[in-house]
């Protein structure tokens, strides 16, 4: 271990605290008891004998004296020596020979440890062995020790012969005509050009694997055009296999519906996981009530199909009768196609928990991957999400990026990921015995609406040069396109050093007069009342000051003649709440039926209670607005954070009606409030401001390239990047030696997008107290890493420092009021949850002055929303408040403020 380790792992291990962590990290991810070992070591790597003999006082003699073991490790020994001088290199240093192996020993561990006491898969030992691997459900011995070892080694053989081709055995969609159906519709004939390049690429695809980017614009299709390429890539006798991974919930229960009904797709060739049952339970309501209101629009694009191909007995399968005993394994697999959140597929590449790798390993193994919109992620993500990708490539999966932002330099990393990983895939899988795998030229395809692009792809400089030419297609088009969304700078106005209430309340009147002005460039008579109505999206960076500009905002009220319905949109909602605001807002915002808002109920009933003349429904919202939601507005206003987050926003305007305009319907105020509340930080410059979330580095430091010497967007933008805001500024970045991270708001995301995702070149600007600091790319440079679990601890997924709690609130005995608790996690399974109340010192209800001509879109009472729920799904108002009533924030000493319209904040 040490002999191969050592080199490869040498940057990760000099910035760890010594170099016993390897082995350390080695233990852990062989077996998840060593834990507190690993720690031990990992704080000191010297010890006291009295600290170390403990570990060698075994309670018994080990299986190595056993009769049956011996013979069996004798026979293995035997075979390996036979083995050896038939095959060349280091079988220890071949990364898919590794996994696979460990998969294998992780699966026959899983499977042999639940046969029970009368199972006839049970085998023989000597017997008379007092050491035992577990136990039964009441406490007793189970499995003696040599007898589970015995029985993991014969199963895990079983299992690594029948890994090959065990996705044969699984259920594919074939012959299904709507994936091969020509479009009649000319905005989507794009989707035809993009699957009959698929098809010409599938013999290719077949032995070298696939990289495609398809970088087509939001509403043109991207997501039927993802699952035509895959199904035109794949054997027509075996059929489709597909992973959909999404980044949230919302849009992952949103995007399996429509695949479920435009393919006419059954839940036993689709499966949607997104974690949680109270997601799926409330998305499921308003789909029904959806459609008993006749307002779900189902076509179902084949009246008869027969398209599963399912060949062969699983149970008889040595590897699949092993593993679908498991239904958390089985949901994960069986599924010919898969959509669901990146969590569940992200730990395929981690080793810090026992058996989490086993079902996302064989999904990777057994359909291709599909990454929806990897560029919204945070860029803390990004490494974990360039291990999957790498990933893919070693287990034989083929790779579909699908984002109409997609950053070169993120394409760029994602393709040196996924190459890496194939070379690894064809050294053992394939043609040749392997022989030239390092020669592997990966068939790469560019598709959007304009056109496609295809072409092989042996190294970084050709994937590159590739990308360019396409973006610069795209460009050209794009800028010949006349612009639905126009931007201008508004200067934010606030005294320096101004007491942080007095902040918000200057933010929220300019960000009135700003509505206001929008309001009158934009708004449209309603058809039945004649009145001037507007619909508007407000973007704000943090949830927080969102909370008091809110109130700010409430308290002046609305001038004269004119009204104001405002809704508050963030994810510190309890879920029923965030579920009924979201439900509201994508029924109002679907404008592909121009005068359908005005007829919906709420709508109708909002505007005819009130008599002003000019009336604006506005959506006052933190980022969770910009990503995935299917949403048309007549205007936007955005707190600035980041050029990714503008152009998002500005997606969610005239997205629907396509109606392009000569005035500006998107303001950008030209500083954010983050500037005015940290001013400059101990170093003497400037605070960052565009940081959580935003690109500009936290501290001077290392990673002083990245921070701004100006916070206003005059100084950071030019006006080409704003004034016809799109796609552009974020895909055709300048030339690397021309980019100004310091100086320009653009420059500096592909800059730290580079320094994130591309190799880095050694040099002390990249090192820390001596230190190589990793980035993304060590997922692929450094593959013997994943059998540790460094770079999983190291750059996790979704890792929120900020410490976080979640609060639910239950009905008191009378069910006539809402008190908040704290959940309090079990701590064994067995063990059902704890809910401790919360003091009420801890808990301050919001009173809110509203001033005149304003008032809630939507009416969302927290009582209400449960009774509903609970009497729809027939279980306890208590029962239901513990599954829909819940919501996660942070952490405080001080407790949380609450009001239904403003939802839950920290309290000052």
């Amino acid at each position: 271990w040490l002999h191969y380790a050592d080199p490869p792992l040498a940057p990760i291990r000099r910035s760890r605290t010594g170099s016993i962590t390897p082995i350390i990290g080695w233990l852990q991810y062989a077996d998840h008891e060593v834990a507190p070992l690993r720690r031990s070591v990992t704080v000191r790597n010297t010890a006291d004998q009295s600290d170390i003999k403990p570990y060698w006082d075994l309670a018994g003699p080990l299986p190595v004296t056993q009769p049956s073991w011996r013979a069996q490790a004798s026979r293995l020994a035997r075979r390996l020596l036979d083995l050896r001088p038939r095959r060349s290199g280091d079988w220890l240093g071949n990364a898919y020979v590794m996994h696979l192996a460990r998969l294998s020993l992780m699966l026959a561990d899983h499977h042999y440890s639940s046969l029970d006491k009368s199972s006839a898969d049970r085998i023989k030992s000597d017997g008379g062995y007092t050491l035992f691997a577990n136990t039964a459900p009441d406490g007793s011995p189970k499995q003696p020790l040599d007898e589970h070892l015995l029985g993991v080694a014969r199963d895990a053989g079983l299992i690594a012969h029948a890994l090959p081709g065990f996705e044969r055995h699984l259920p594919s969609i074939a012959n299904h005509r709507g994936l091969r159906k020509r479009t009649s519709n000319s905005k989507f004939v794009w989707q035809d050009k993009a699957a009959d390049a698929a098809t010409a690429l599938r013999a290719q695809a077949q032995a070298s694997g696939a990289f495609i980017v398809n970088m087509a614009s939001t509403g043109c299709g991207k997501t039927l055009a993802n699952a035509r390429m895959l199904y035109a890539l794949a054997d027509p006798q075996q059929g489709l296999r597909a992973t959909y991974a999404l980044g949230l919930r919302t849009l992952t229960l949103q995007t399996g519906r429509s695949y479920r009904t435009d393919l006419n797709l059954g839940e036993d060739e689709l499966a949607i996981r997104v974690g949680g049952t109270a997601s799926r339970s409330l998305f499921e309501f308003y789909a029904e009530k959806a459609e008993t209101h006749g307002s779900a629009s189902i076509q179902d694009l084949i009246d008869e199909d027969s398209h599963v191909v399912y060949e062969g007995c699983t149970t008889d399968h040595p590897l699949l009768s092993r593993a679908l005993h498991d239904d958390k394994i089985r949901n994960l697999i069986s599924a010919p196609m898969l959509v669901c959140t990146v969590d569940h597929m992200a730990p395929a590449t981690e080793a810090t928990r026992a058996g989490r790798q086993i079902a996302p390993m064989l999904r990777l193994m057994s359909s291709d991957l599909v990454l929806d919109e990897l560029d919204d992620y945070d860029l803390s993500d990004l490494p974990a999400l360039t291990r999957l990708v790498y990933w893919a490539g070693l287990l034989g999966a083929r790779v579909i990026l699908s984002s109409a932002t997609l950053p070169p330099a993120l394409v760029e990393g994602m393709f040196l990921a996924y190459r890496a990983g194939r070379v690894e895939f064809q050294r053992n899988r394939g043609a040749n015995g392997g022989q030239g795998a390092e020669q592997l030229a990966v068939p790469c395809l560019w598709v959007d609406e304009f056109g496609v692009r295809s072409a092989a792809c042996a190294d970084a400089l050709t994937l590159a040069s590739l990308h360019q030419q396409f973006v610069a297609g795209r460009s050209a088009k794009l800028t010949g396109v006349s612009p639905l969304r126009r931007a201008q700078l508004v200067p934010l106005q606030i005294p320096a050093n101004a007491p942080t209430e007095q902040v918000h309340k200057a933010f929220a009147q300019q960000l009135q007069a700003a509505c206001l002005r929008l309001h009158a460039d934009h708004a449209e008579p309603c058809p039945k009342s004649g009145k001037r109505i507007s619909f508007g999206l407000v973007r704000m960076a943090n949830i927080d000051p969102l909370f008091d500009v809110a109130q700010a905002l409430i308290a002046q009220g609305a001038p004269a003649g004119t009204h104001l319905h405002l809704c508050v949109y963030h994810a510190r909602f309890p879920l029923v709440q965030r579920s009924a605001i979201e439900h509201q807002l994508d029924a109002a915002l679907n404008r592909r039926q121009h005068d359908a808002v005005y007829h919906l109920p709420e709508i109708r009933s909002a505007i005819d209670a009130h008599p002003e003349h000019d009336q604006l429904f506005v959506v006052l919202a933190s980022p969770v607005c910009e990503v995935g939601r299917d949403w048309d507005a007549d205007w936007a206003i955005a707190e600035p954070s980041s050029m990714r987050s503008l152009i998002q926003l500005a997606g969610r305007v005239q997205r629907h009606r396509a109606k392009p305009g000569d005035r500006p319907n998107v303001l950008i105020f030209d500083t954010n409030l983050r500037h005015f509340r940290f001013g400059r930080g101990a170093d003497g410059q400037p605070a960052a401001a565009f940081v959580k979330p935003g690109f500009e580095a936290s501290d001077q430091g290392v990673e002083g390239a990245f921070r701004l010497r100006s916070h206003r967007l005059g100084k950071l933008l030019r006006h080409d990047e704003y004034d016809a805001l799109n796609a552009l500024p974020r895909i055709r970045p300048r030339p690397a030696a021309e980019l100004n991270a310091k100086d320009s708001l653009v420059d500096l995301e592909h800059a730290r997008m580079a320094d994130l995702m591309l190799p880095r070149q050694p040099g002390p600007s990249r090192t820390l107290n001596g230190v190589e600091l990793l980035n993304a790319s060590a997922a692929w440079q450094y593959p013997q890493a994943a059998l540790t679990g460094v770079l999983a601890q190291q750059q996790p997924f979704r890792d929120d420092a900020q410490p976080s709690t979640t609060l639910v609130f239950l009905p008191d005995e009378d069910s006539e009021r809402l008190l908040m608790h704290r959940v309090v996690d079990a701590k064994s399974a067995s063990s059902q949850k704890l809910y401790v109340p919360v003091n009420q010192s801890l808990r301050q209800d919001v009173a809110l002055t509203s001033g005149a001509g304003i008032s809630p879109w939507g009416a969302f009472e927290l009582l209400d929303l449960l009774t509903v729920q609970a009497e729809h799904l027939d279980m306890s108002l208590t029962r239901c408040a513990q599954r829909m009533a819940t919501v996660n924030v942070p952490e405080s000493e001080r407790g949380w403020r609450y009001h239904p319209w403003l939802g839950l904040t920290v309290r000052k």
